[in-house]
């Protein structure tokens, strides 16, 4: 009898809690997703990169423009150079073919005053041979050279002034004019060279301008395409800047949100534990061991142990022990010289009261029984928690969003809300 009555306590002491739990626990939603440290660093350092990488591109673009408006500036001077070049291989051409004019000119009048000196001497010649009958022949101004003495050299000059004073001037004159044709000609000629070498160096001139001028544009054109891809490049980074950013804002909001619904479940969970305590007080406090196995057997050998110290190492199926030195924050707090639970310690006195015999630590009570997906968790599963894939914590879960405990160094065995930071995906069932 005193048995069933110990029974029908705990059942009423843990009826009161969940129906005091009960009236806050749907009032916060399920946690929303709250994305990792290394997701938001990740997002922050992907964005910081396509920061850097855009003002690169920028950077290169504004050189490559610089260097493709410069070699606009060379094709346009090499363009001018050009069109000069033709100016001067245009006049360079017309003097030339002037200078051919007058050169093809003065080569005929100096020929044709040529042929009519030669006429006019054969002429005077003819003249001389037919008048003067001494035995020689003697033509033109030549007649005084050769004279064999003073009677034939009169007799010469008596034929000089026979032909006439003017027919000799006359001669003389053509001579003159035939020299100076010649000049003229020689002159023409040498300018006609010279024509001809400006109008070579202008058509070498306007080669070299128009070569210029093609590599100016062909440099200018290949600068023109590397500046449309790289400008290309630049717009796809910076849509992908854009995307980045957005990511991260994306991921600080979730962030947000969920430290938002953090403080609104705390300031739940505190209200429930706040009730659960009062109902738990009002039920007797610290419920008596019930005898016999089950979900219930365990739930309440857990709750009787409310208010028992936490000690690093302590606990056994028996009930608390000494405490163990751990080298850090436990020895801090003294656990060595405490006598009570840690989390998995408080596991193994829960659960040997349905004689189920656990290790003592929450990594191998994680696999101790079958796993079951966290939102299908019921009353007498163990919950557990991870930093970086190694569990560090363990709890039983007693219903209504509620769980029993031994917390940390320096705290109590206690009934607190579930927490959701770090919990792992799966509950562990035993019964």
């Amino acid at each position: 009898m005193r048995q069933r009555m110990l029974c029908c306590s705990v059942g009423a002491a843990l009826a009161v809690i969940t129906l005091a739990a009960g009236g806050t626990a749907a009032a916060v939603p399920p946690p929303p997703p709250n994305p990792s440290d290394a997701e938001l660093q990740a997002s922050r350092t992907a964005a910081s990169q396509k920061t850097t990488q855009v003002g690169e591109l920028a950077n290169r673009l504004a050189e490559l423009d610089g260097q493709r408006l410069a070699k606009q500036a060379e094709a346009e001077l090499a363009m001018e150079l050009a069109n000069k070049a033709q100016i001067d291989l245009q006049t360079a051409q017309d003097e030339a073919a002037a200078a051919r004019r007058v050169a093809e000119q003065a080569a005929t009048e100096a020929t044709a005053a040529a042929r009519a000196i030669e006429d006019a001497r054969r002429r005077v010649d003819e003249f001389a041979s037919g008048s003067y009958q001494q035995g020689s022949t003697i033509g033109s101004m030549s007649a005084f050279f050769g004279a064999r003495g003073p009677d034939e050299l009169l007799a010469r000059a008596h034929f000089l002034n026979a032909i006439g004073e003017s027919q000799l001037n006359a001669l003389d004159g053509m001579e003159r004019a035939r020299a100076t044709q010649a000049n003229k000609d020689s002159a023409a000629r040498k300018a006609l060279q010279e024509a001809d070498a400006k109008q070579a160096a202008a058509e070498q001139a306007k080669r070299d301008a128009d070569a210029a001028y093609a590599q100016a544009r062909r440099v200018s054109e290949e600068l023109a395409g590397q500046v449309s891809r790289i400008d290309a490049e630049k717009a796809t980074v910076e849509q992908q800047l854009s995307d980045a950013q957005a990511r991260v804002g994306g991921l600080q909001e979730q962030r947000q949100r969920y430290l938002d619904w953090q403080a609104a479940k705390k300031r739940e969970e505190e209200a429930a534990a706040a009730a659960a305590a009062a109902a738990a007080a009002a039920a007797g406090a610290r419920p008596p061991v019930a005898a016999g196995g089950g979900v219930a057997t365990v739930i309440a050998r857990a709750l009787s142990q409310q208010g028992v110290t936490y000690a690093w190492g302590g606990g056994n199926a028996s009930g608390p022990t000494r405490g163990v030195h751990d080298g850090g924050i436990a020895d801090a707090f003294g656990d060595y010289n405490k006598v009570g639970f840690d989390c998995s310690g408080l596991m193994i006195y829960a659960f040997a009261g349905a004689g189920i015999r656990l290790p003592h630590y929450s990594g191998y009570q994680y696999t101790a029984g079958r796993q079951v997906p966290l939102a299908q968790k019921r009353p007498g599963d163990m919950l557990f928690w991870a930093t970086g894939g190694l569990i560090h914590h363990v709890a039983l879960y007693i219903g209504n969003g509620m769980m029993v405990e031994a917390p940390y160094s320096g705290s109590r065995v206690r009934i607190a809300p579930v927490r959701y930071a770090g919990i792992l995906p799966f509950a562990t069932r035993l019964l």
